[in-house]
């Protein structure tokens, strides 16, 4: 079975989608599903207008039918809102075919922090994107419950995993004694990493990562060690190396960082939103509070035992997984525009926090394995 996975956000960028879909791709290989990527990297981009860190694809409609015709996918599964992934939108509602997308990041609230744009614009553009699929895949019950009261429709669970054997507690501590307060992720402005910098905290502060408020916040915040990029074992090592995982973001929708810090052994402080609240769902191993500098200051107290407990709840099969199980399902229903009614019925089935997806598992690795046996657990 071939799924091409239509993104705007990848190589040489760094983040949570980029990450995520590489996972899923070599998870579905193991059990015979290729992936392939319709990226910018196929074409000539430009830099985008405030965030010159990320390449916008100069493609045109037609070059976009040529790259997914010569994919030959069975399945179509659009992860970004640019300019790929609305092209791909078009290219398969003109000729009728099925597709998913998923919600991955709030570009209403990343928007607003660089333009004077109102959020209800942005949020109504993405709404018609997503709608326009057969399912939109989301990472959590919050942001699920979220996007239903702005309108959003056939919403479907899709949650994250995690490489427990890369990241694991450690002996080891690369920026000293500590308290070690690490932060994780893009230095930009939405990241909200200004609140977490601000914070009259012992110790040290650490923040791995680069993007584009980078040289302004190491000027302003001299006390601070910004290390810059890291990936695999250096990145696994700084984790264990911290005491408390600092999330200052307001407006995330997952966070696979989250993960990692927890799998590391390494509670987590964040405020109460989105993301936070639906991945620390033992208080033993992070603190949530408006107040994010008592949130971290309760943290140093957690249990990194429970942290690393809740972690290994996740994994990266499981997810693939459940990937697999939904755009099957959505891919069922791809007569949903004929049949409204029909697919009202299997809706509230297949919503995020429902009774679960519109195939059971038995019939949908049926299909793929070629027998009736449902997947095994874990």
């Amino acid at each position: 079975m071939r799924v091409l996975v239509a993104t705007d956000a990848w190589r040489p960028q760094v983040n949570g989608v980029v990450r995520t879909y590489e996972r899923l791709a070599q998870e579905a290989a193991k059990f015979g599903i290729h992936f392939s990527c319709l990226a910018p990297t196929a074409f000539r981009t430009l830099p985008c207008p405030t965030y010159p860190e990320i390449p916008l694809a100069l493609a045109s409609p037609r070059a976009i039918a040529r790259h997914i015709e010569a994919a030959l996918p069975d399945f179509i599964h659009i992860a970004t809102e640019g300019p790929i992934g609305l092209m791909a939108r078009a290219y398969c509602r003109k000729r009728g075919r099925p597709f998913t997308t998923s919600y991955h990041t709030r570009f209403p609230e990343y928007v607003a922090a660089r333009l004077p744009v109102p959020k209800s614009w942005c949020y109504g553009v993405q709404r018609w994107f997503h709608n326009g699929a057969a399912a939109t895949f989301v990472a959590t019950r919050s942001v699920a419950s979220e996007l239903e009261a702005r309108g959003f429709r056939k919403l479907m669970p899709w949650s994250r995993g995690v490489d427990t054997e890369l990241y694991r507690p450690r002996e080891v501590r690369q920026f000293g004694a500590g308290p070690v307060f690490l932060y994780v992720g893009r230095i930009a402005v939405e990241k909200n990493i200004e609140a977490f910098l601000n914070l009259d905290l012992p110790g040290r502060k650490v923040l791995v990562g680069s993007g584009p408020q980078l040289s302004e916040l190491r000027h302003r915040f001299p006390d601070a060690l910004f290390t810059g990029h890291r990936e695999g074992e250096d990145l696994a090592l700084a984790y264990a190396s911290a005491d408390v995982f600092v999330f200052p973001s307001l407006t995330d929708t997952f966070g696979l960082v989250l993960l990692e810090a927890l799998a590391s052994g390494i509670p987590v402080a964040a405020y109460p939103v989105s993301g936070p609240k639906d991945v620390v769902t033992d208080f033993r191993a992070g603190a949530l509070d408006p107040d994010l500098g008592a949130a971290a200051l309760r943290a140093l107290s957690l249990d990194s035992d429970a942290a690393r407990a809740l972690a290994l709840t996740y994994g990266w099969e499981q997810s693939a997984r459940q990937f697999v199980d939904n755009m099957l399902a959505a891919q069922d229903s791809g007569e949903w525009e004929r049949e409204g009614r029909r697919w009202q019925r299997k809706k509230k089935a297949a919503r995020l926090g429902g009774i679960g997806p519109l195939h059971s598992n038995a019939s949908v690795w049926g299909t793929l394995l070629g027998d009736s046996r449902p997947p095994r657990d874990g």
